[in-house]
């Protein structure tokens, strides 16, 4: 178990949690968090938002009963927390594009903290949050509220573009990199519903190019063009 140290209210649909922890993890690594005792039955796979010295913060966006539970948490009080789990992003170096939408958002402020030179997307499709404090970790910071922030984004113009966000975005991110037709090198951090986070349970299973892999264990992070979203 892990004392919440605060839990702030973002707006009425996105809460920043940061609890007590010993241990922290790597850029696009998650932890399963749970803060009940009956239902609803599973945690809830949550991606790190940042690592303090003795600390954890996430960034989540209330969409069901258990993340529900989480935004009601309070100072003092007891999660359970496990992780990390999967494996992070890749190595950032040259010229680096993160390009996030929606809660996609999350992994990237403690991306863009350890590797200042990127550059940041963010995408919303309602009011945006937390933009200045993304701001003062990347060298620059684009925006979008209601379209599409790939309009914004020449792949070729960097050697390594990550995204995360939700399915059609990240279709729309492997589209894009079909019809450049660039080198560059594109992964996308995938957000399938995760029950284990040690690959026994096979519930996010995705189709690689290899055959059916597992998102929490063999992710959640791929090349683009390796895998085949649903």
């Amino acid at each position: 178990m892990a004392r919440v140290i605060s839990n702030i209210q973002v707006n009425d649909h996105i809460g920043l949690l940061e609890v007590e922890a010993a241990s922290g993890g790597a850029p696009g690594q998650f932890y399963m968090l749970r803060a009940w005792n009956a239902g609803p039955l599973l945690p809830r796979a949550i991606s790190i938002f940042d690592v303090k010295e003795h600390s954890i913060q996430f960034l989540y966006q209330v969409v069901g009963e258990g993340t529900r539970q989480l935004y009601r948490l309070r100072q003092g009080e007891e999660i359970q927390i496990t992780g990390p789990f999967g494996n992070g992003f890749p190595q950032l170096t040259g010229r680096v594009a993160l390009v996030g939408g929606g809660i996609g958002v999350a992994p990237f402020y403690y991306a863009a903290r350890q590797y200042k030179s990127a550059d940041l997307y963010l995408g919303f499709s309602e009011q945006p949050y937390l933009v200045e404090e993304f701001s003062r970790m990347a060298s620059s910071v684009k925006v979008d509220v209601g379209g599409s922030i790939l309009g914004c984004l020449v792949f070729s113009d960097y050697d390594l573009v990550i995204a995360c966000g939700p399915s059609g975005m990240l279709k729309a991110v492997q589209m894009k990199q079909a019809a450049e037709g660039s080198r560059t090198n594109v992964y996308i951090s995938v957000e399938n519903k995760m029950a284990c986070a040690v690959g026994a349970c096979l519930a996010c299973s995705i189709q690689h190019h290899s055959g059916r892999v597992q998102t929490c264990t063999d992710g959640p992070v791929f090349r683009a063009e390796e895998v085949t979203l649903l």
